[in-house]
């Protein structure tokens, strides 16, 4: 509580944002003015309080650190990420419910084989899905200075998803903040989920919830229905804001056509 009462202080006053840092050292200082910042954009007290709570997540650093894969060539990356294990299991997925994802692509336009190869690759469907706190993992990074500016909106969306019950401040992610089936960071999660079973809530930890945010996602990015995916293609532009490395890109739609059956 003393945390949440320093926080809540430092919001009701201004003050010069703290910088950022590179080791754990002014961290909570950081949170402190951060905290402005994030009542700004509208954070209450649930919000306020996972960020209280929140701690310097050291694991999630040695992670942004040591990104080995994306330096590896198309095939070789391919590999280490099991593409033809992805292949195979993403096509029985399809086998077993055929009317699942054909809704989704009447929906949004969407082939299964991209969900269901981004499903594969984010955390082979559903099998593991992060054993980091979203709320310290991202908070981490909004700190660090290697990429403050980028990860700092993620930050806010982690405390207004905590402020409406989309996530807690437990809740489990991977080590840079995503969460759920297919690995959203949490502004993305604000913005592009959808309630796809109707229970009332988005749940990213619900396969339907999921993979429904994830088309949404591809069609607000500008996903063209009845476009190509494959490089030099029209929709490929829209896989590339789903990653950023090349070699991801490339491997999304060399599984998703071998999933379709077009490749």
């Amino acid at each position: 509580m003393g945390a949440l009462f320093a926080l809540a202080a430092a919001a009701s006053t201004p003050a010069a944002a703290a910088p950022c840092g590179n080791t754990g050292a002014g961290f909570e200082t950081w949170k402190a003015a951060f905290a402005q910042d994030a009542a700004r954009a509208g954070v209450g007290q649930r919000g306020l309080q996972a960020l209280a709570a929140s701690r310097y997540a050291q694991s999630t650093i040695n992670a942004d650190r040591n990104q080995k894969s994306f330096r590896l060539g198309l095939d070789e990356f391919m590999r280490v990420r099991g593409s033809a294990t992805i292949v195979r299991q993403g096509r029985q997925r399809l086998a077993r419910n055929p009317r699942f994802y054909s809704s989704l692509e009447r929906a949004y336009g969407v082939p299964a084989g991209v969900l269901i190869a981004i499903h594969g690759m984010e955390t082979g469907f559903g099998r593991f899905m992060g054993d980091s706190q979203v709320v310290s993992a991202i908070v981490t990074l909004a700190y660090d200075c290697r990429r403050s500016d980028f990860f700092r909106p993620h930050a806010i969306g982690a405390l207004r998803l905590v402020d409406n019950g989309t996530i807690s401040a437990g809740t489990l992610g991977a080590r840079h903040g995503e969460l759920g089936h297919t690995q959203f960071l949490p502004g993305n999660a604000l913005r592009y989920g959808v309630d796809a079973n109707r229970d009332g809530r988005v749940d990213f930890y619900s396969e339907a919830d999921a993979l429904a945010s994830t088309a949404n996602f591809l069609v607000q990015k500008g996903w063209q229905r009845g476009a190509g995916y494959q490089p030099g293609e029209r929709n490929f532009r829209v896989i590339q804001e789903w990653n950023a490395a090349s070699v991801y890109q490339q491997t999304i739609a060399i599984m998703a056509a071998q999933i379709d059956g077009r490749g």
